[in-house]
């Protein structure tokens, strides 16, 4: 039988913590509704000394319980590990810049599970990053809010492995079902990093073009702001829901063939948002 969630921690400037009550303790015994309800007030839910899931299939099915999978052409768990010879930073060890799931595809999740199979280990890099977009967006100055309001980006990116195509977003765009303003921004990588593999493109409406260097570095320093950024740093068993509707995450460098492994599963909304970046 579920039971609700009573005994949080806060981790950052959002998220909190769940802790397990007894050791193993099996994550279904946490009610699904809970979950959800926390996950959109907080945007991060760490779940924490839980029974960790012996493989894909089981990560699957407990995430089935939060609402539908997405389904991708791999199926539905990701595996977040270094490849041998990649094509694509995602499966590199290189920083990812700050972006959001499913803006090449036709449905954008609601919700992000990730299960830490492995840690990078101590010292190691590696921690997944988040922005709180409805965060940066409450505490900026009115006019900014409605300059940066006026633009347009869109991005392209060859499909070298399960994403690629186009996308077209303003960068400020209503909540799904709040309609509180959030961010929707791919960041661009840095500009003389050579090693980046499969470099996306940028093009910007509503800015003049001299003017975009200094509007990707007006939005990193407001993405960045300690007060709503969140960097995690993954411990074993870990498992994770975000928020996909509100949060941009990335991921910072790691040791090269160090240990980090992720499982992730995307969860749709009710109903399933449909990609308006694909007009």
């Amino acid at each position: 039988m579920s039971q609700t969630l009573v005994q949080t921690e806060k981790i950052g400037p959002f998220g909190v913590l769940v802790r397990a009550e007894r050791a193993r303790q099996n994550p279904a015994t946490l009610a699904p509704e809970a979950l959800r309800a926390l996950t959109r007030e907080h945007h991060i839910v760490v779940l924490r000394g839980f029974r960790t899931f012996a493989d894909a299939d089981e990560l699957t099915e407990w995430s089935g319980t939060l609402g539908e999978i997405m389904m991708w052409p791999f199926g539905a768990v990701l595996e977040l590990v270094e490849a041998e010879a990649p094509t694509d930073h995602i499966f590199d060890h290189s920083y990812v810049p700050l972006h959001w799931d499913g803006m090449y595809k036709p449905l954008i999740p609601e919700f992000q599970v990730f299960q830490c199979v492995s840690s990078p280990g101590n010292g190691n890099g590696g921690r997944t990053t988040f922005s709180d977009s409805s965060g940066v967006l409450a505490t900026a100055d009115p006019a900014t809010v409605e300059r940066w309001s006026q633009i347009t980006v869109t991005y392209r990116i060859q499909n070298k492995v399960h994403y690629g195509g186009q996308a077209v977003s303003p960068l400020v765009v209503p909540h799904p079902t709040t309609a509180v303003p959030t961010m929707r921004f791919n960041e661009p990588p840095i500009a003389d990093d050579e090693t980046f593999l499969n470099r996306p493109s940028h093009s910007f409406d509503g800015v003049a073009d001299d003017e975009v260097p200094t509007l990707v570095e007006e939005l990193r320093k407001a993405l960045y702001d300690p007060r709503h950024y969140y960097a995690h740093d993954w411990v074993d068993g870990d498992l994770v829901i975000t928020d996909n509707y509100t949060l941009l995450h990335g991921r910072e460098a790691f040791t090269h063939r160090a240990p980090r492994h992720l499982r992730r599963v995307h969860v749709l909304g009710d109903p399933p948002f449909e990609n308006p970046a694909l007009g």
